[in-house]
């Protein structure tokens, strides 16, 4: 039986590393771009690294060097990362029983909170199987994230623009690839998401960048029980 439940559990973990890997691919091409983009707008190559371990924010990480870059102080650069990030907020909620009991567990656990790793653990069928996602795909995209703003960083302006690799692509198509299943099952997701869709491509030209994102969550409350 024990040899039974290690071949599952083993199987399990398998498939969580695969259908996570392109999340992690996806991560470290974007996060090459990052490196690459914060040194050659100037930036000394150990901030974009020191960034990423310590925030570890994606859209919010380059919001903050767009405004270092054009001139703005410390400050500035915090309180743009600060307005974009305030999604995570919620995303945390949504996961926090899966991080485990204990203070550092709990503390690594929400350090790890993206959009990609909360996305992949909600999409799993149990409760077990999403605690196993959750930290599979968040270690994971941690790990390829860092790695690939170091690489970017030593790399500097040899990538010369990475807009025309149509690097910032990669995150929302790995982002559509994950939550199609739960759009073609569910009625209400699908309701859902589309009013939120429509609220951020309303409100996109007259908001700051991040606040479309924060608007379509008002989306959820079409979901069954929502206002409950």
């Amino acid at each position: 039986m024990r040899s039974l439940n290690r071949t599952t559990q083993s199987h399990r973990s398998a498939s969580l590393v695969r259908d996570s890997s392109l999340v992690w691919l996806a991560g470290g091409i974007v996060g090459v771009s990052f490196g690459a983009v914060s040194v050659a707008g100037g930036l000394p190559w150990w901030v974009p690294v020191l960034m990423s371990l310590v925030v570890y924010a994606g859209s919010a990480q380059f919001s903050a060097v767009g405004v270092l870059l054009a001139g703005g102080g410390p400050l500035a650069a915090a309180a743009t990362g600060l307005l974009l990030n305030t999604r995570t907020a919620a995303f945390g909620l949504a996961v926090a029983d899966l991080f485990g009991p204990g203070r550092a567990t709990r503390l690594l656990g929400a350090h790890l909170v993206t959009d990609e790793t909360v996305a992949f653990a909600l999409a799993q069928p149990d409760p077990a199987r999403r605690r196993a996602a959750f930290w599979v795909s968040g270690l994971g995209l941690f790990a390829a994230w860092n790695v690939g703003v170091a690489a970017g960083a030593l790399a500097g302006s040899a990538l010369g623009d990475t807009g025309r690799y149509g690097l910032d692509a990669a995150f929302p198509a790995v982002l559509v690839a994950l939550v199609l299943p739960a759009l073609r099952t569910d009625p209400g997701v699908r309701r859902a998401a589309l009013v939120g869709a429509a609220i951020a491509l309303a409100v996109t030209p007259a908001v700051p960048a991040g606040i479309p994102v924060l608007l379509a969550l008002l989306g959820l409350f079409t979901l069954p029980g929502a206002r409950r």
